[in-house]
This record gives C-alpha cells, sequence and structure tokens, in this order.
C-alpha cells in the first residue's frame, strides 16, 4: 500500500492542535481529565490561573526533571518547553472559543451524558492519535511527550510500555495533589483512570498504522539533525 507523504512540519502544528483540543473536550465532560494533564488542571483550580498557564509551572518542572535524567542539558531541548508554551496557549485558545468547552459559558459535567460520552471517547482518541504523531517527527513534542520519547530512546525502554508506566506515576501524583490541595477528588475521575490504562495501548495502534500508511519527511532536513537526540 502507498504510504501518504506529509511533512514533519505540518505534521507537528496538527499534533498540537488536535492535542489540545482533545483534552479541552474532555475537560468539559467533567469525567475526570487525562493523568498527564491533570497536575496543570488542578494546579489551575487552585492558583486561580488558567488551564494553559498552569501547564507551563507542571512542565517546567518536569524539564528539569528530565535534564537530570538525561545527565546533560543541551540549547535544543528547550524548544520541547517552547512547544509546550505553544500547546498551553492552544488549549486556553479552544476553552475560549468553542461554547462546550468554555467554563465561563459552559458549566464543566452540564453538557447531556449522551454528548458527554461522545466528547470522552472522541477526545482519548485524538489525544492517543496526536501523541503518536508527534512521536513521528524530528521536532520535539511537548514537555510530557519528551520526557517519555527523549529518556526512552537514551536508555533503550519499550516505548509503549515506558508510556505506561509514566501514566501511572502521574494518576499517582495527580492523586496526591487533589488530596491534599482539596481533600478530595478534583479533575480526577474515572474518566481519567480509564486513559490511564488505555491510553498506552492506543498510542501503541496509532503508531503502527502511522507507520505503515504515512511518510513523514521533514522539510528542513539539516534543521532536523540539530534535534537528534543522541548527537
Amino acid at each position: 500500500m502507498k504510504q501518504i507523504k506529509i511533512p514533519a512540519e505540518l505534521l507537528y502544528v496538527l499534533s498540537i492542535l488536535l492535542l489540545a483540543l482533545s483534552v479541552a473536550m474532555i475537560t468539559c465532560t467533567d469525567f475526570g481529565v487525562s493523568m498527564i494533564v491533570a497536575p496543570a488542571y488542578i494546579l489551575s483550580q487552585k492558583i486561580g490561573l488558567t488551564f494553559g498557564q498552569c501547564e507551563y509551572i507542571v512542565q517546567g518542572v518536569l524539564f528539569v526533571v528530565f535534564c537530570i535524567a538525561m545527565r546533560r542539558v543541551k540549547l535544543v531541548y528547550f524548544s520541547s518547553f517552547l512547544t509546550g508554551l505553544f500547546y498551553g496557549a492552544v488549549l486556553d485558545l479552544w476553552r475560549v472559543l468553542i461554547p462546550h468547552f468554555n467554563p465561563a459559558v459552559t458549566v464543566p459535567g452540564t453538557l447531556p451524558l449522551p454528548l458527554k460520552i461522545v466528547y470522552f471517547v472522541l477526545g482519548m482518541t485524538l489525544t492517543s492519535l496526536s501523541i503518536a504523531m508527534i512521536y513521528r517527527v524530528y521536532l520535539y513534542p511537548q514537555v510530557y511527550d519528551f520526557f517519555v520519547k527523549g529518556i526512552s530512546q537514551r536508555y533503550r525502554l519499550n516505548r509503549t510500555r515506558f508510556k505506561q508506566i509514566f501514566d501511572f506515576s502521574c494518576l499517582l501524583v495527580s492523586c496526591a495533589m487533589t488530596l491534599l490541595l482539596f481533600h478530595r477528588f478534583v479533575g480526577v475521575g474515572f474518566g481519567t483512570l480509564i486513559m490511564t490504562v488505555c491510553n498506552g495501548f492506543l498510542i501503541g495502534f496509532f503508531d503502527k498504522w502511522l507507520e505503515k500508511h504515512v511518510e513523514v519527511t521533514p522539510l528542513f532536513a539539516k534543521l532536523a539533525g540539530y534535534f537528534d537526540l543522541e548527537s
């Protein structure tokens, strides 16, 4: 079967737009956000900053942990944090532009149940697809996914399995944060558990599908060399 050729830079932008959209979509259901973004969402409910702004804080902390684990700091690594800034801004934009996703217009959880289920399933699917997409480009993903991509590559770990371990670790941190800050579960629900179990498998599925059907080629081949984690 002939593969579809897509520029890496275009796939990068599409993956960020889809990821931010899927997070906004899941958040409006009030079933529980993804374990990955739960710490930022919980923090936003406590300190009054937007969801996207709290992403900057959480990803900044994780970026420091990443550099320690990699045992090196390279200037190009900071492009991952820039991706996080792009993602956070787009996330806040989706939550303003679309009434169902805007908490000031539609209180999370107040939509009809069938619509919430549709949003949740579609959001979970798009989340996994967008992460699989950004894994296939040379430009660094936001810090969460860069952490998984970089650590698994450096230490020769199975990326899908390491992603599952990372997801469960984020779930534990999220539970600890919400109980410490609110003494109840905020942003963490049965939907969070479903995504913790399913996301790794779905990302692995879409990763294999993209490998088979999509050929990703950089428009700027020389630039791509600077993003090689092994160099």
